[in-house]
């Protein structure tokens, strides 16, 4: 079965960082596009960063531009969020997701993905 835990959440001041990981197991890692979602309390879940087969096809929200930057090492099947200079906004349960990417490109649309972890709570306090 599918499964994808993530860890690396938690409490953080404003300007901080902290750094997310997924870990994935029951799939086929490498040809999976990956992504970045979060949900804060009474919105809807928007993405954050995806990635494609490589590091070279990402995407970030306007959001995330700039300190946010996704990767992935495909020899440990796990997909990263590097987040620095977090703001009181970033606050949210992450969630990592994955979806089959037969092209290999970015997937964006949270409808898109199939499979989800289990979130991870990132507080930033100001």
């Amino acid at each position: 079965q599918v499964q994808l835990v993530e860890s690396g959440g938690g409490l953080v001041q404003a300007g901080g960082s902290l750094r997310l990981s997924c870990a994935a197991s029951g799939l086929t890692f490498s040809v999976y596009a990956m992504g970045w979602f979060r949900q804060a309390p009474g919105k809807e879940r928007e993405s954050v960063a995806a990635i494609g087969w490589s590091d070279s096809s990402t995407y970030y929200a306007d959001s995330a531009k700039g300190r946010f930057a996704i990767s992935r090492d495909n020899a440990k099947n796990t997909v990263y969020l590097q987040m620095d200079s977090l703001k009181p906004e970033d606050t949210a349960v992450y969630y990592c997701a994955a979806v089959l990417s037969p092209s290999g490109r970015v997937v964006v649309a949270t409808t898109r993905y199939d499979y989800w972890g289990q979130g991870t709570q990132v507080t930033v306090s100001s």
